[in-house]
């Protein structure tokens, strides 16, 4: 079982730590280059794409602006279709309810389809604690979960390991496993390895669970697409399959489903079309999975959809765009953001789901930007990350405020308070030119370690413009 995001620290400390970090940084300047370039050439053959970016956005937002009745409509559709509809507050309600299904069987091995909500909820390690081992059937996410380690990549959870350690992995924890006699770290044969060890899953497991990249409330159709087929494999063998779908994976038609199956695979893989696209609606019988569950999960997404600013956040497809573009997350990778979701996308969408003033370490999450913008400019859905950044940082900021005992202000409020005073006065200001070279300089030195210990803070000039000017008459002698 893998390792947890409970107790990681702040983002400062953590980005600090990556950063030491030569192997890592080496790994992920090479794939997210890879992935950038190969966006790049995809979505430059496309002449409408700003057309396709704004149809997205507007689409989503019109879904989540009438959530409720699309996601009555899939309800019922689902329902009509045989599936089993089951509706989940948070992470705990959806882990039993899946716990559940697989005691209701006796069924004490799963097989998942990749699936950022099941990680979100802590799914794999719910199922645990009950006796049930959940296998991993993403190439990525089998990594991951073999290396006892945390995914750092939305698309690519094991973006962080080079060839030589996934050899190292694999040689370690398949002995015992179907697997090629001599593995090497060449790409073919490791993936080989991988599909001995999966095929003896997919052939005795009763049971699946996945997620959903979008749901169409029209028809009830639950859709995932993939790159590797396992998806397949596990949404067709098994008896058993329970979906666990994000409330604001709604989409209300076949035809909006369109727009988002072109602009997904150029954001995700680079790619014009995905390899895998698998549809199901409700049960068929004597085809596929004879028992389907759906779990509509909350967890936030209410909370977010409240947030005048952030609510645009719920409109990502999870494409990870942001991700391969982002300076910071290039150079610190995803651990550092200390949750399944991480980058700009991350940074945003873990206090909305959450709230801000309640855990140190998502608070930090705001701040883990440039603001360069360079995110908004790849998202295929236009979510403006920037802007909900900056307004979280003003939502953080008024938290802890308001948590300060006896509402005693902070050193950088009182020196934010001091400068707009120095700045509306004229005589203030020039009296401050005065000692603007000795204050720097102590500043540098002594009181403002916490701002200068990632900035410079260059000195004051010895002359300051104002006495230049008199000096020199405005510059004419």
């Amino acid at each position: 079982m893998t390792s947890t995001f409970v107790g990681m620290p702040k983002f400062p400390v953590a980005a600090r730590e990556a950063l030491a970090n030569t192997q890592l940084r080496s790994n992920l300047a090479h794939a997210t280059a890879t992935i950038r370039d190969k966006r790049a050439r995809v979505v430059a053959e496309v002449d409408n794409w700003e057309e396709l970016r704004l149809s997205g956005a507007a689409i989503k937002d019109a879904a989540l602006a009438s959530l409720d009745q699309h996601l009555v409509r899939l309800e019922a559709r689902l329902t009509a279709a045989g599936a089993e509809v089951r509706w989940a507050r948070d992470a705990d309600e959806a882990c039993t309810i899946v716990a559940e299904v697989a005691q209701r069987h006796g069924i004490d091995e799963v097989v998942k389809v990749k699936s950022m909500v099941t990680q979100e909820i802590g799914l794999n390690e719910a199922l645990q604690e009950q006796g049930i081992s959940a296998w991993e059937t993403d190439l990525a996410e089998l990594i991951v979960q073999l290396g006892d380690d945390l995914p750092s990549h939305i698309l690519v959870p094991a973006i962080h390991r080079n060839r030589a350690e996934i050899l190292e992995i694999f040689q370690r924890r398949m002995q015992g496993l179907a697997s090629p006699e001599e593995l090497t770290d060449d790409p073919a044969v490791l993936a080989g390895a991988a599909r001995e060890h999966l095929r003896q899953k997919f052939l005795t497991a009763r049971m699946a669970v996945s997620g959903a990249n979008f749901a169409v409330a029209e028809t009830g159709t639950l859709v995932v697409v993939e790159s590797e087929g396992n998806g397949r494999m596990c949404l067709t063998l098994p008896e058993v399959l329970v979906s666990v779908v994000g409330i604001e994976k709604v989409v209300p038609t076949w035809e909006d489903l369109d727009v988002f199956l072109r602009l997904l695979p150029r954001s995700s893989t680079g790619e014009r079309m995905n390899p895998y696209t698998s549809t199901w609606t409700g049960v068929t019988p004597g085809d596929g999975p004879q028992e389907v569950v759906v779990v509509l999960l909350d967890n936030g997404r209410t909370r977010a959809l409240a947030d005048q600013v952030g609510r645009q956040a719920l409109r990502c497809i999870r494409c990870s765009a942001c991700l391969n573009s982002c300076p910071v997350y290039e150079r610190v990778g995803g651990h550092a953001y200390g949750s399944v979701y991480p980058g700009p996308i991350g940074a945003i969408l873990n206090p909305l789901l959450k709230g801000v003033g309640v855990d140190e370490q998502v608070d930090s999450l705001p701040y883990a930007s440039s603001l360069c913008g360079a995110c908004f400019e790849v998202c295929p859905v236009r979510i403006d990350i920037p802007s909900v950044l900056v307004d979280l940082r003003a939502q953080v900021v008024d938290a802890h405020r308001a948590k300060r005992w006896g509402g005693v202000p902070s050193m950088q409020t009182v020196a934010m308070k001091g400068a707009a005073a120095t700045f509306r006065s004229g005589r203030r200001l020039r009296l401050a030119e005065r000692f603007a070279r000795l204050g720097t300089g102590i500043a540098a030195r002594v009181g403002a370690r916490a701002w200068t210990g990632s900035r410079d803070l260059p000195r004051a000039p010895r002359e300051s413009f104002r006495a230049w000017w008199r000096r020199t008459d405005g510059g004419t002698r």
